[in-house]
């Protein structure tokens, strides 16, 4: 996963959430099938988050609109080929899809910087069987706080956010959310929690904007070697985080910076950063 500036980052763990949204549209607070100490646990928002009207193309050109999901629940998935958090998770996605067709939607949204056409054969390769679309200014505006990929937006029935994940899904838990949102699931107990967007970030995340770090200068090539190498590289401080991590955990580590600088201005002038330059 790829982490962005105000979000937190550590190795391997997992944030997990999950949605829940009843048949009426509104999620409910209890349910008593099960003895408490039995009912399976399910993470909503506190306050849950309105999606605008948006319509976009996908890969193949066919336009996909919120008012075509209204009714199912929306998986909104950030990812980019590069982020290998993203593509591990691709082939649960699938299976989601596939499970639940009738009542999930999944939509991948491309941070990549490269042509439609190269994420397109990617799809195609993987055998991603959900609307891939790319970003855009629309999108942006709507799903804002995308600061670490993969990051998923998990949108109830009614079409809005009711849950958000920062890192990579858990398998069962993300089948968990789609049961309860879909219906299929009415014995689970709820839990109300705050956004988690400002959270430690863990499940390996990475980031696509780094602290203190100016990577517009950069082209997209550049951009994503450098973020590639900030989220694979350690720092030296002792805090045994990637540059990026110790960035955003520590914007006044004064061993990160010069480190990243480094790597970035070795990029822009077309050389390539080495294990030893780094440190």
């Amino acid at each position: 996963m790829y982490y962005r500036p105000w979000l937190r980052v550590l190795t391997l763990a997992g944030l997990l959430g999950i949605v829940g949204c009843s048949k009426s549209g509104q999620p409910p607070d209890d349910a008593a099938a099960l003895p408490q100490s039995e009912a399976p646990v399910v993470q909503l928002l506190k306050e849950p988050m309105d999606v605008p009207a948006f319509t976009v193309n996908d890969l193949d050109g066919k336009s996909v609109s919120s008012a075509d999901l209204k009714g199912k629940v929306v998986l909104v998935n950030f990812w980019a080929t590069w982020c290998p958090p993203c593509r591990a998770e691709i082939p649960d996605l699938i299976k989601l899809q596939e499970k639940y067709r009738d009542k999930l939607v999944v939509l991948g949204i491309s941070e990549d910087e490269v042509s439609p056409e190269e994420v397109k054969a990617f799809a195609s390769a993987q055998k991603m069987n959900y609307p891939v679309i790319m970003n855009t200014p629309e999108l942006r505006k709507i799903f804002k706080g995308v600061s670490a990929l993969p990051t998923t937006f998990v949108i109830g029935p009614e079409g809005d956010v009711q849950m958000r994940h920062v890192g990579m899904l858990n398998p069962a838990t993300t089948e968990l959310e789609a049961k309860y949102l879909t219906g299929e699931l009415t014995n689970a107990r709820i839990e109300r929690v705050e956004d988690e967007t400002k959270a430690l970030i863990t499940k390996a995340a990475q980031a696509t904007e780094i602290p203190g770090i100016d990577l517009t200068k950069l082209t997209p090539q550049q951009r994503t070697q450098a973020l590639k190498i900030l989220n694979e590289e350690n720092c030296t401080c002792g805090c045994e985080l990637t540059l990026a991590a110790c960035r955003i955990n520590d914007s006044s580590c004064g061993v990160s910076l010069p480190i990243a600088q480094k790597i970035v201005e070795q990029l822009a002038k077309g050389e390539q950063p080495t294990a030893a330059s780094t440190h």
